[in-house]
């Protein structure tokens, strides 16, 4: 990979979170992400940027992608694109932007606006593009906290069939499941309690979070927003949510018998995930990897050993500080156009 001599800070502003990192000489030397809940208000993504300054200071250019038009204090995503890209302009006056536009590149403020369909949600082809540079062959999975990106990579080259979310929902790229966030009545209709299949409650009493928090599995770092009945993020808690879920309560079994069920949704998520994986990955060798990224990590391993591919984790392979690597991988997408960008300019 060329070396790049100047100082980028990646954002990927998404509708949940907004993800920050910093390069520097071509290399990763920051990262994080804030809880952003954009859907409340532009005020949101204003606090977020204001959080964040610290790893934007002193940087030559800013480098920006987007998922957050999708919230819908916006009628359209042509109209979220433009109020996004205007705050972004309003609260940066002075530094140099560069909005990723996907398979139009890099371009400036002002072009992207008239780019909206290059624009909005072109997040996940910006981190693809750098797996291709890094890996080759790959199948790329990146699992965030609401959706899971599945890209297929040839010879360096991403591959995709869909360009646009609905696009992408068809062809299986794009699967609306997240390690976190996903409301469990979106990964099944259904769990077995004690061998009888129990119809869930179709509301939001609890998250996969709360599975993935009672297996074990959970960084709770990775967990940014409140729970579903906004109390105690520990496995008392998750337990009671998920007890509601089938109209009992956490008392009524025991801790092994909500583990298992709390194994069955994270199941039911992994088989969706292997579902859209193995139509996208027809295309590719039998020996390419697949390449994980986000805080979903886990459960790509898992996929990885249900399609006998190799695994290979995105942050072991990006250039960047050894303790700064996983929160670089969380925040794909931005560490993605920070080193794109410098390797661009």
């Amino acid at each position: 990979m060329a070396k790049a001599s100047k100082v980028v800070a990646g954002f990927d502003v998404g509708g949940a979170h907004l993800k920050v990192a910093r390069a520097e000489n071509g290399r990763i030397v920051a990262a994080a992400t804030v809880a952003m809940p954009l859907w409340q208000g532009l005020d949101k993504l204003d606090r977020a940027l204001h959080e964040i300054a610290p790893l934007c200071a002193g940087s030559d250019a800013l480098a920006i992608t987007m998922t957050g038009e999708l919230v819908d204090i916006f009628p359209s995503r042509d109209e979220g694109v433009g109020a996004l890209l205007a705050e972004i302009a309003a609260h940066f006056p002075d530094s140099e932007k560069l909005i990723y536009a996907g398979r139009s590149g890099f371009v400036g403020v002002n072009r992207a606006a008239t780019l909206p369909g290059d624009v909005a949600s072109a997040n996940w082809h910006a981190t693809a593009s750098l797996v291709g540079r890094l890996a080759g062959d790959a199948l790329f999975v990146d699992m965030g906290s609401t959706t899971t990106d599945i890209i297929p990579i040839r010879q360096g080259a991403v591959v995709n069939r869909g360009y646009t979310d609905a696009e992408r929902l068809l062809t299986g790229e794009l699967v609306y499941t997240g390690f976190t966030r996903t409301f469990l009545f979106g990964v099944a209709s259904s769990a077995p309690v004690r061998g009888q299949m129990t119809p869930l409650m179709n509301e939001y009493f609890a998250s996969i979070a709360d599975a993935h928090r009672i297996l074990g599995v959970l960084d709770e770092a990775s967990d940014k927003h409140s729970s579903a009945d906004g109390r105690e993020k520990t496995v008392a808690g998750s337990t009671a949510r998920l007890a509601r879920m089938v109209g009992r309560d956490a008392g009524d079994l025991s801790p092994r018998e909500w583990r298992d069920i709390a194994r069955w949704f994270s199941e039911q998520q992994l088989r969706m995930m292997h579902d859209a994986a193995f139509r996208v990955a027809s295309t590719l060798p039998d020996d390419a990897p697949i390449v994980a990224a986000g805080t979903g990590r886990w459960q790509i391993a898992r996929l990885a050993a249900r399609m006998e591919r190799r695994f290979i984790d995105l942050a072991e392979i990006i250039p960047a500080d050894k303790s700064v690597r996983g929160e670089s991988s969380n925040a794909g997408p931005a560490m993605a156009v920070a080193l794109l960008a410098g390797m661009s300019g």
